[in-house]
């Protein structure tokens, strides 16, 4: 997803100086969690790259999966037994915390459990050979976030920064992924530094994840478009599918199109499910899902793609959770392509906007 305006951000940014307010917009963007970010924010407040930077430093030595001496890294390294850390900053807790709610909600679509399979389906690396059923059968004995099963939680600390958090391990083969709900979170944690530097408008976007506040340089409410579908795209060769208009919002997607490998001839999706152990094979497309904060967008998104669209779609009207709106895009019985919007979606896309 990207931010879309009528006219040149350059141009914007001119105008904007010579207002009476004499409001200079900040531009940030940088690299992280082997991604890109972008913030924007239309404010007078300081805050410096340096600062970002490290604070995003900080995120990461919590729940990087990549970084060996994070608390992830060090967990799913460690025996069994009880596992003993210090989360100074509640990164880590909170993603925990956020993780069961999501893992629940979804009845355990959504399961950071799922390591084993995403490192045995070979996701983390070029694939050789595409695991055997006995092999995916071996790894599903690993899978399940449940309370008390690979991992006992309870004695976690979600609301103490300053003393020692404790998580009792009783699988030492288990290992968990937050890949699917960090990078929304760490958008949240960004907006909230904003926030308490007094930002009233501000665009955060790390990796396609968004969370927005305010208005944009042009004083619109900030203007989101939803990528169509298109196998392989990027920056160069992505298309819009809708343009939507957001105000203290968050919208992550989660796609199939994009993250697959072929292998033989056959393609298989980066989504696995977490109940069969094998790539998704249904029709959905894409889960565009706006929430209140990132770090829920992100993990329904996720969830969504597991689920399908007769679940998803299910679950929307079963009104478990207030306050989200999703956007489905998926081929029809008749291999076309078609939408579903839920109730309040339609409300925030922009009719008279014309994606390019």
């Amino acid at each position: 997803m990207i931010a879309c305006n009528s006219s040149n951000q350059n141009k914007q940014t001119e105008q904007i100086k010579t207002q009476e307010t004499s409001i200079n917009p900040l531009q940030l963007y940088g690299n992280t969690q082997g991604t890109t970010y972008s913030i924007i924010v239309n404010d007078n407040i300081k805050i410096t790259h340096d600062e970002i930077d490290q604070l995003l430093h900080q995120f990461d030595l919590a729940l990087s999966s990549y970084i060996p001496q994070s608390i992830l890294s060090q967990l799913n390294n460690a025996p069994a037994g009880t596992f003993t850390y210090r989360d100074s900053l509640n990164f880590f807790n909170r993603c925990l915390k956020q993780s069961q709610y999501i893992y629940e909600l979804t009845n355990g679509a959504f399961d950071p459990t799922v390591y084993p399979l995403v490192k045995g389906w070979g996701f983390m690396e070029d694939i050789q050979n595409v695991p055997d059923s006995s092999t995916v059968d071996s790894l599903l004995k690993l899978i399940g976030f449940n309370d008390g099963h690979h991992f006992t939680f309870k004695p976690y600390q979600p609301d103490s920064t300053l003393e020692n958090s404790f998580i009792i391990k009783n699988t030492p083969q288990a290992k968990l992924d937050f890949n699917a709900i960090a990078q929304g979170l760490s958008v949240d944690v960004i907006c909230e530094e904003l926030d308490k530097r007094n930002a009233k408008n501000y665009f955060v976007e790390i990796g396609g994840e968004i969370r927005v506040k305010g208005k944009n340089s042009e004083g619109h409410y900030w203007r989101i478009g939803i990528d169509k579908p298109i196998e392989k795209s990027n920056a160069q060769t992505r298309e819009i599918q809708e343009i939507i208009s957001l105000n203290n919002k968050a919208v992550a997607t989660s796609g199939s199109y994009r993250k697959f490998y072929e292998k033989d001839g056959i393609k298989y999706s980066h989504t696995l499910n977490p109940k069969i152990g094998y790539p998704v094979k249904h029709s959905l497309l894409s889960a565009t899902v706006v929430a209140n904060n990132c770090a829920l967008a992100d993990g329904l998104a996720t969830a969504f793609m597991v689920m399908g669209v007769e679940k998803t779609v299910k679950f929307i009207k079963s009104k478990k959770i207030d306050d989200i709106e999703v956007y489905l895009i998926f081929y029809n019985t008749k291999g076309r392509i078609e939408t579903y919007q839920s109730k309040g979606f339609r409300t925030i896309i922009l009719k008279d906007e014309h994606p390019q």
